[in-house]
C-alpha cells in the first residue's frame, strides 16, 4: 500500500493549501450562543406551569426528573469512557465508535424531557445560588451540545477541538446533575 505524503490530514493542511479559516468555528459558536440565549429567555419570560409531566410509578415529578437525569448521566459516563477508547487512552473494542455515538444519542434523548419540564414547569430561576447555576448551565449545556454537533460535520478540525468541546459538554452535564438529581436524592432520599 502506498501513502501520499502530500495528502491533507485531519487538522493539518497539505502543502500549499490554506488551513481552515477561523471564521468557520464562528458558526457553531454563534449557534451555541443562540440556543443557550433562546432557552434562557424562554425560561425567564414564560409563566411556569408548575408541572409538565409525571410518570406512573414515581412519587413526584422531582423523582422522575432525577432518575431521568441520572440515566442521562450514566450514558454520559459511557460517552466519556468510549471517547477515551476512540482516542487511544483506554483499550477498547472495534465498536467503540458505535458505542460512543449511541450512548450520546441516548443521553441527549433522555435529557430532553428533563429540560422541557424544567423550562416549561419551572422556568429560568435565580432565587438561590444552586438554582441559578442549574438554570444557567442547563441553557449553556444545550448550546454547547449544539456547537459540538455542528463541529462534528466540519472537516479538518484541529485534533484538540472535539475533545475539548466534548469535555466541556460532559463537565456541564455533570454540574447540572450535581445541582439537581444529586441534590434531590440528598434532600428527599433515593425514592422513585
Amino acid at each position: 500500500m502506498t501513502v501520499d505524503p502530500n495528502a491533507a490530514t485531519q487538522g493539518f493542511p497539505g502543502p500549499g493549501r490554506p488551513g481552515p479559516h477561523p471564521a468557520r468555528y464562528l458558526v457553531p459558536a454563534l449557534a451555541a450562543a443562540a440556543v443557550a440565549l433562546a432557552l434562557g429567555v424562554y425560561g425567564k419570560v414564560h409563566d411556569p406551569a408548575g408541572t409538565a409531566f409525571n410518570l406512573a410509578g414515581f412519587s413526584s415529578t422531582g423523582a422522575v426528573k432525577s432518575w431521568l437525569a441520572t440515566t442521562a448521566m450514566f450514558f454520559a459516563l459511557v460517552q466519556l469512557v468510549s471517547a477515551l477508547m476512540l482516542y487511544g487512552k483506554l483499550p477498547g473494542p472495534a465498536w467503540s465508535g458505535t458505542l460512543h455515538r449511541w450512548s450520546g444519542r441516548a443521553a441527549f434523548l433522555i435529557a430532553v424531557p428533563v429540560a422541557v419540564h424544567c423550562l416549561y414547569a419551572l422556568g429560568y430561576q435565580t432565587y438561590e445560588t444552586r438554582v441559578m447555576w442549574h438554570s444557567l448551565l442547563g441553557c449553556f449545556f444545550f448550546g454547547a451540545f449544539s456547537a459540538k454537533m455542528l463541529l462534528l460535520r466540519s472537516e479538518r478540525l484541529p485534533g484538540w477541538l472535539l475533545p475539548v468541546v466534548g469535555g466541556l459538554v460532559f463537565a456541564v452535564l455533570t454540574t447540572i446533575w450535581l445541582t439537581s438529581a444529586l441534590w434531590f436524592f440528598r434532600t428527599f432520599g433515593v425514592t422513585t
